[in-house]
């Protein structure tokens, strides 16, 4: 068994980190509101810590799941940061979503320091943060990757390793670009459905059988129906994503003319006061659309 620290304790991280706990691991957490922290002790064990940099302090491997670039920045660096607490040889493994340019920025910072760094980005939702089913893509050094690995297994269903750094954010752009368009394409028939006067389950039950099957629609289709957003990955998060896939898009020339309107899709949702709703919901801009 490993000492790990874990930063960030979110609707993804807390489970995450619990999930070590119980496959043995001593576990030292930190979250920015401390609180949080105390609590997941109390749920769990473990320790928790003030800093990033004391949490950090003595653990063979740390994980960070926090919100964007400048939460990653700082629980990374400055006299606070984790990196200041950890040893040379020890490795970092970021599971936020951030952009390929902040990824080579905390990897070059780590490796300054001996530290080995990988970018694990995740998907599968609360549910496969809960559940430990979580699908993670990876990028950096094959062998801090190697060393990760047995960690990371204590929540992941699939865990691979792409390439070099940034590879594993980069994966991550391109499953958000087929999310994106997924949902869109699950809202617009299931819309479709209730305007014809189709029973939307029925609708489903059939047509998830064949090719139109996906993740989204084994289980988002329900709570799609009965229009109730108030789970999974929220809207902001989603357009936070977006940003980063459509710019890097721009720089490397690659068109994304579809996600590029979902996007928008998504900016109406938020102006209809669904910023935190589930990234499902989606439809309910095509039910407002429809009601004129």
């Amino acid at each position: 068994m490993a000492r790990v620290t874990f930063l960030g304790l979110g609707v993804m991280g807390y489970p995450m980190a619990g999930h070590l706990k119980a496959a043995g691991h001593d576990v030292t957490v930190y979250n920015r509101t401390e609180a949080k922290a105390k609590s997941w002790v109390s749920d769990h064990g473990g320790a928790s810590a003030p800093t990033p940099a004391e949490a950090a302090t003595a653990s063979e491997f740390v994980f960070a799941c926090v919100g964007n670039d400048a939460d990653l920045r700082a629980v990374c660096t400055g006299p606070e940061g984790a990196f200041a607490g950890m040893g040379e040889g020890t490795v970092f493994v970021d599971h936020t979503t951030v952009s390929a340019a902040v990824t080579r920025e905390m990897a070059e910072a780590a490796e300054a320091r001996g530290v080995a760094y990988v970018d694990a980005p995740i998907s599968g939702g609360q549910a496969g943060a809960e559940n430990g089913q979580l699908s993670i893509m990876c990028g950096g050094p094959q062998d801090a990757f190697d060393r990760a690995l047995p960690v990371m297994e204590c929540y992941a269903k699939i865990c691979r390793r792409i390439g070099e750094t940034g590879a594993g954010q980069t994966t991550k752009m391109c499953n958000q670009i087929a999310i994106a368009g997924l949902v869109q394409g699950l809202s617009e028939a299931l819309h479709f459905a209730e305007r014809a006067g189709l029973d939307g389950r029925a609708v489903v039950e059939v047509i998830s059988q064949g090719a139109a099957g996906s993740w989204q629609m084994q289980n988002r289709y329900e709570t799609m129906l009965d229009d109730k957003f108030d789970h999974g990955f929220a809207i902001d998060w989603m357009r936070k994503d977006l940003g980063i896939c459509l710019s890097t898009a721009d720089e490397i020339g690659a068109p994304l003319p579809v996600t590029a309107l979902v996007d928008q899709f998504y900016k109406d949702v938020q102006a209809m006061g669904g910023s935190r709703w589930d990234t499902s919901a989606l439809i309910a801009r095509l039910r407002r659309l429809s009601q004129g």
